[in-house]
């Protein structure tokens, strides 16, 4: 792996700039990769048509790794946007989970997309084994930077989220802890043998002795319904103000995993905006300042799920070429070492 990739893998993980989604079944990406690689624009077009709608035919494919997202021109002159799930991941319970949670902050008033009833009267229909939604296309930019003012509308719109998250559970998603972050997807990495011979002894020794430190550190923590994948960079800022976008990877989790997400850095700069954002926060919402402690045993979390989340799709060629130095020696060493900081970090503050 190239000094380059190593950056650039350690700042996504920590930012939250790809995907870290969650598998909860048991069904293997790559074994249906072929599937949605046989996603044609056509295939694209033939079902927003079938959906009720009449598109152009103009059709434009949107970042994502996790799933296909296209643009869809209408004749009408709007377009939507199609979102189309990776096979083998999520069960439609787990989809509608989502569109429930969408449908219940839009009935608050607070900005977000809301998946479009289609023809079928559910939110989610199939073409071709691959499930698909619609949703109305929200005009807006990617706020340039994370000001101060931004924070403040940012704290108060995530704790009126939160709100709403708190009212219900989701028996069908994944719930974020030490089992399921953590020993779960050391177990998947280990016996699909993800971890080279020279590495898969230390990794699990280094991943053990994380989460026997910060297991005891979750327990009573209440979880609720949270974005999941909240990151600067699933915000819009649009004519009403600021949205949150895609909240495809909606857990059960602690609160403060939104807000570390949403402000990653643990410098004195890093810091002081999560203060601002706290303080925004805890003008709608009561934030119990104990979950501070769990920010870096999250983290940690987070890189051993980032891992996961790849190795459960390389043989997708669209990971093959882009995460090429999965896998690969020195891409474990330096996730030992990463892991070890961690460790070290979580040791000096919290234990």
């Amino acid at each position: 792996m190239s000094p380059a990739d190593s950056v650039t893998l350690k700042l996504t993980r920590l930012s939250g700039g790809f995907r870290l989604p969650a598998m909860t079944d048991q069904i293997k990406s790559h074994e249906l990769a072929h599937v949605f690689n046989e996603l044609t624009p056509e295939r694209v077009i033939h079902s927003v048509e079938s959906a009720g709608h009449t598109p152009t035919g103009r059709v434009a494919i949107l970042n994502s790794y996790e799933n296909r997202v296209y643009r869809i021109e209408l004749e009408s002159g709007d377009s939507l946007v199609g979102k189309y799930y990776r096979p083998g991941r999520w069960s439609n319970e787990t989809i509608l989970e989502e569109h429930h949670f969408l449908k219940e902050l839009d009935a608050e008033e607070i900005p977000t997309a809301v998946p479009l009833t289609l023809r079928n009267g559910s939110t989610i229909d199939e073409i071709h084994g691959i499930r698909f939604s619609l949703f109305p296309r929200i005009l807006g930019r990617s706020p340039q930077e994370m000001d101060d003012e931004l924070l403040k509308k940012v704290g108060h719109l995530i704790a009126r989220i939160h709100n709403v998250g708190s009212r219900e559970t989701a028996a069908h998603r994944l719930y974020l802890t030490p089992a399921t972050y953590g020993m779960e997807n050391l177990m998947y990495l280990l016996e699909n043998n993800h971890i080279p011979a020279e590495a898969a002894r230390l990794y699990e020794l280094v991943v053990r002795g994380l989460l026997e430190r910060i297991s005891p550190m979750f327990e009573d923590v209440p979880l609720q319904r949270i974005h999941g994948d909240c990151h600067f960079g699933n915000l819009i800022e649009t004519r009403d103000g600021i949205s949150f976008l895609d909240f495809d990877d909606m857990v059960m989790g602690p609160v403060v995993q939104d807000i570390w997400m949403l402000v990653p850095s643990i410098d004195d700069h890093g810091l002081a905006q999560r203060r601002v954002l706290l303080s925004a926060y805890q003008e709608i919402r009561d934030f119990d300042a104990t979950q501070l402690r769990l920010i870096e045993p999250l983290r940690a979390l987070r890189f051993i799920h980032y891992s996961t989340w790849i190795a459960r799709r390389f043989e997708d060629p669209t990971f093959k070429h882009t995460f090429g130095y999965f896998g690969t020696l020195q891409y474990w060493q330096n996730e030992i070492n990463d892991l070890r900081e961690q460790i070290a970090r979580i040791d000096t503050f919290y234990c």
